[in-house]
């Protein structure tokens, strides 16, 4: 069983200076083991967690959030961890919801956990739902199964995720890539755990920056990205009915979104 202690938190940080020390903070307070990678930052982000008790990696220029994941998952695996937790650092993410998923990894060993923003949908803006859907359809086409939010930051990835080589892609697409190299060379499945769905709106006081990732250039990335990947593959129909076939796993001991269920063993690969 997983506990705290084995794993490590991973924060990607460009910019972040607006909420980076909040964000670790709370981190820390879930887990002694946090891992910042400050991707070429200008505003001072380093500096204001330069007293907290954390491994911090710099790039002198902007690298990516692909970079920034795995340099984040090298330093990892170099401490031993068996696991990585990640979020973001822009505050859209509550290390509260950390636990949450740790239980779910050592109730679906091997598997990688998804926060799911399924909770207050309705504060997501309509255009970033419908293009988070339309994400998730098309990483489905890469993995063979379907997931409920292919696009969430926060994850718990295993340690033989974090250790594949060569997984192409960068920036966001990065972490729609090793969802598909995972699925294809571990055969690893992904399970959902509900999480809230966090952005600035009128009816809340808390200020995010504006986000980096921008749904037009980078859906279309990955879009074409996996589009691509599976036209190489070939085995189009096949595909299809492995994805009709392997419905999103959900974790939610609550049963507000469904039933908990067991998933695959992270080496079974599906038929």
């Amino acid at each position: 069983m997983l506990d705290r202690d084995q794993v490590a938190v991973v924060i990607p940080a460009l910019n972040e200076a607006l909420r980076i020390r909040e964000v670790v903070e709370g981190a820390l307070a879930q887990c002694p083991n946090v891992i910042v990678i400050d991707d070429g930052s200008d505003d001072g982000t380093a500096e204001r967690i330069a007293d907290l008790p954390v491994t911090l990696l710099r790039h002198a220029q902007r690298q990516g959030k692909g970079a920034s994941l795995r340099d984040g998952f090298r330093e990892a695996l170099r401490q031993g961890r068996a696991g990585v937790l990640t979020m973001d650092g822009d505050g859209q993410h509550v290390a509260s919801d950390l636990p949450r998923l740790l239980d779910a990894a050592n109730r679906h060993p091997g598997c990688i956990v998804i926060g799911a923003r399924l909770r207050k949908r309705s504060q997501q803006p309509t255009y970033r739902r419908l293009a988070n859907e339309f994400a998730d359809w098309g990483v489905a086409w890469g993995t063979g199964y379907r997931i409920a939010d292919s696009q969430s930051g926060q994850r718990f990835y295993p340690a033989e995720v974090m250790a594949l080589q060569d997984v192409p892609g960068e920036d966001f697409v990065f972490e729609a890539q090793i969802l598909i190299s995972a699925a294809q060379q571990l055969g690893t499945r992904c399970v959902s755990v509900p999480i809230e769905s966090r952005y600035k709106s009128v009816h809340s006081g808390e200020q995010f920056r504006a986000s980096h990732f921008k749904p037009v250039r980078d859906f279309t990335r990955i879009t074409w990205h996996i589009v691509w990947g599976c036209l190489k593959r070939g085995g189009v129909p096949a595909v299809y009915r492995s994805i009709q076939a392997h419905p999103a796993l959900i974790d939610d001991p609550t049963g507000e979104f469904g039933t908990v269920y067991e998933a695959a063993p992270a080496q079974a690969r599906r038929a």
